[in-house]
């Protein structure tokens, strides 16, 4: 039988809550304003994490979803080290970002339904 939460998805977790504050509170660069961690995968053998970012920022250009993984991937070595520090785990995974269309994409369908009831009128409701 397995294990309903298997070791990858604790360390995953515990990186995803400690990436979230040290990218808030310690990255300075400007490129990273307002970017929030939903999610992070740790592959098997705890080499690689995969950080899935989003921007509270609601209209996000192509080219400004760019510089933020940008100045994301200049800081890895920086997050790196401050989880060292944090995480006791013997090898610290090295950091991807990829950025996480799923709040966007949600916004979008919840305007699509929106849309959907509005045009509907009141006989149809009952």
């Amino acid at each position: 039988m397995a294990r309903e939460f298997s070791r990858t998805t604790r360390i995953g977790e515990m990186l995803m809550r400690e990436l979230a504050q040290m990218i808030q509170h310690e990255v300075s660069d400007p490129r990273v304003g307002m970017v929030t961690v939903s999610h992070v995968d740790v592959t098997s053998d705890l080499k690689y994490a995969k950080v899935f970012v989003t921007r509270l920022k609601t209209d996000n250009s192509e080219q400004e979803i760019k510089e933020c993984l940008q100045g994301l991937s200049r800081a890895a070595g920086f997050l790196r080290r401050g989880l060292a520090g944090r995480v006791e785990l013997r090898n610290i995974p090295e950091l991807r970002f990829i950025y996480d269309k799923s709040l966007e994409h949600g916004f979008h369908m919840d305007e699509l339904i929106a849309k959907a009831n509005a045009n509907l009128s009141d006989d149809d409701l009952v």
